[in-house]
C-alpha cells in the first residue's frame, strides 16, 4: 500500500533547510523584496544556512556588482545566471572549505518584475538555484520563469516567495527525481496565481535529463498551456521568439512526419508570406503537438513524443507542445505576444473539426465566441486539399460540406479570404496517409520510406521508431 506524505508548508521547509547544517549558501533578489528568504529568517535556525541576503534594487548598484545589460534588460536569464554564478564565486572566495567540512553551497537568485500600478502588465520573472549535491561536487543549475496572474503585487511577491522555498528544498530532496521536484513546485500555491513556461536543469546531477521532457511535464500538469523548444532541442521562453512576430503555425500528430505535411508547410508559408509581404525574419514558424494528441492512445508515452521531436528538429523545426484542443485557444495564445500576422495550415479534416459546434460547448458565446477568437484580425487559414480514399473525389474549401447552419458563416470567412486553399499543392502527394504509413513501419512493409522527408526514414530505422524492427538476416547454411 502506497503512503502518500503529506506536503510540508513554506515555514517547514525552509526549517527542515534551516536545519540540515550541510546546507549553506545566499540569496540575492531582484524586483519583488526579499520574499524567499524571509521564509529562512522566519522559520528559526537560520544563522547556519544563510551567508548572505540581498537585493540589488538600484540599477545603478546592479550594474556595479553583476555588469550591465543588453539594452538595459534586468529581467531576463542572462542576469539571472550572472547573479547565480557571481554570488556562488563570492561564497567560494570567502568561505574556507577547511573550516567548514561537509558543506554543500548554494546560491538562490531571483529577478522579476511584479504588476505595474495601471495593472496593464501583470508580471513575471526568473528564478533559479545554483547548487552543489555534495560537497565536492560541481555545480548543478535550475534556472524556471513564471508568469504572475494575481491582480496584486503583494499577493505576487507572497507567491514568489513561496515559489523560492519550494525550489531550495526540492532541490536538494529530490534532485534525483526532477519529475518529483517539478511537481512540488507549486506546493501551497494555487496554480491559477502562477505559470511557469519554461524550466531548465543542467550541471552533473541533471546529466541524464531530456529537458524536453521536463517541459512536457509543465504542461502535463497544468503548470502552463505550452511550452516551445527550437530544433536542438533547447527550451525557449515563448515570448523571448514570438514578441512582435508574425507567426505561421502548423498542427499535426506528426507520426512520422510525411511529404503532406512538408508541402502542406511549405506551399502554405510561401502563400502566407506573398500575402502580408511578411519576411522569413520577422516570422516564427512552429510545428505544434497537443497533449491530448500524445493522449490518443492512452497515458503519455515519452519515448514515441521524443520521436516526434527529434524528426522534427532533425528537420530544423521549431516545436511547441500545447493542451490546446480547439485552435481558436491556440491563437488566443499567440495574440498576448504579437500584432502580426498569423496564419495556420491544416488539412479539410482539421477545418471540418473547427466547425463543429460540439467543440464549444463549454462557451457561453459557442462557437461564435470561438470564431471572434479564431478568425481574428490578421489570421488566415491555409487550407490543403484532401483525396477522399473511397470516392477518390479532392476536397477543397470550394466543395468542403459544413453544417447546414454553418454554411453562410463559411461562405462569409471564405468570400473575405479568412480560409484560403493552398495553391500549386503536390498532387503526387494526395494518397499519402500517415496512418498507413505507421503500419507499413510497424509491420516492416517496403515502400514508406518515399512518402517522408529525406533523412527521416534513416533516422526511424536507425532509433527503431513507431515499432520499426529491423529485418531478420537469416545465415544461410550450406
Amino acid at each position: 500500500m502506497t503512503v502518500i506524505q503529506p506536503k510540508l508548508t513554506p515555514k517547514q521547509k525552509a526549517l527542515a533547510i534551516n536545519l540540515d547544517q550541510t546546507i549553506y549558501g545566499t540569496f540575492a533578489e531582484i524586483g519583488a523584496g526579499q520574499e524567499t528568504v524571509r521564509h529562512f529568517f522566519r522559520a528559526g535556525g537560520a544563522s547556519q544556512t544563510i551567508a548572505k541576503a540581498m537585493s540589488a534594487y538600484d540599477k545603478d548598484f546592479s550594474d556595479a556588482i553583476y555588469g550591465k545589460e543588453a539594452k538595459n534588460r534586468y529581467v531576463t536569464q542572462n542576469r539571472l545566471r550572472k547573479m547565480l554564478r557571481y554570488e556562488v564565486s563570492l561564497i567560494e572566495e570567502r568561505v574556507s572549505r577547511a573550516t567548514c567540512p561537509g558543506r554543500k553551497f548554494f546560491s538562490y537568485a531571483n529577478t522579476v518584475t511584479t504588476i505595474n500600478f495601471d495593472k496593464t502588465m501583470k508580471g513575471h520573472g526568473w528564478v533559479g538555484l545554483r547548487f552543489q549535491c555534495h560537497e565536492a561536487d560541481d555545480y548543478n543549475e535550475i534556472v524556471l520563469h513564471v508568469k504572475f496572474n494575481e491582480n496584486d503585487a503583494t499577493l505576487q511577491q507572497e507567491t514568489l516567495g513561496s515559489l523560492g522555498v519550494n525550489l531550495i528544498y526540492g532541490a536538494f530532496n529530490y534532485a534525483d527525481n526532477p519529475r518529483r521536484m517539478i511537481n512540488s513546485l507549486l506546493d501551497d500555491i494555487s496554480k491559477d496565481n502562477i505559470e511557469i513556461d519554461m524550466i531548465d536543469f543542467s550541471g552533473p546531477a541533471f546529466s541524464y535529463v531530456d529537458n524536453r521532457l521536463m517541459s512536457l511535464q509543465l504542461v502535463k500538469n497544468g503548470m502552463t498551456d505550452a511550452v516551445i523548444f527550437n530544433s536542438e532541442g533547447n527550451n525557449m521562453l515563448p515570448a523571448d521568439i514570438l514578441y512582435k512576430k508574425n507567426i505561421f503555425a502548423v498542427r499535426g500528430s506528426f507520426r512520422p512526419v510525411t511529404l503532406v505535411n512538408i508541402d502542406m508547410f511549405e506551399k502554405g508559408l510561401e502563400m502566407f508570406k506573398k500575402d502580408w509581404g511578411c519576411s522569413q525574419e520577422e516570422t516564427e514558424v512552429l510545428f505544434e503537438i497537443t497533449i491530448a494528441n500524445l493522449r490518443a492512445a492512452g497515458d503519455i508515452d515519452e519515448r514515441d513524443f521524443l520521436d516526434r521531436v527529434d524528426i522534427l528538429g532533425k528537420l530544423g523545426y521549431t516545436v511547441i507542445i500545447s493542451n490546446f484542443s480547439e485552435y481558436y485557444r491556440l491563437i488566443d495564445y499567440f495574440a498576448p505576444y504579437t500584432n502580426g500576422k498569423i496564419g495556420v495550415a491544416m488539412g479539410v479534416n482539421n477545418l471540418l473539426d473547427v466547425f463543429d459546434e460540439n467543440y464549444y460547448e463549454n462557451l457561453s458565446g459557442g462557437i461564435l465566441e470561438a470564431f471572434g477568437k479564431f478568425f481574428r484580425k490578421g489570421m488566415r487559414v491555409y487550407l490543403y486539399p484532401y483525396k477522399d480514399p473511397e470516392t477518390q473525389q479532392l476536397l477543397t474549401a470550394n466543395n468542403l460540406k459544413v453544417n447546414d447552419s454553418l454554411k453562410e458563416l463559411f461562405k462569409y470567412f471564405k468570400h473575405n479570404k479568412r480560409i484560403v486553399d493552398i495553391q500549386n499543392y503536390n498532387p503526387n502527394y494526395s494518397e499519402i496517409y500517415s496512418r498507413i504509413i505507421l503500419d507499413k513501419i510497424a509491420n516492416h512493409i517496403p515502400g514508406w520510406e518515399k512518402e517522408v522527408p529525406e533523412g527521416v526514414s534513416d533516422l526511424i530505422k536507425e532509433r527503431g521508431m513507431f515499432g520499426y524492427k529491423e529485418e531478420l538476416k537469416l545465415k544461410e547454411f550450406s
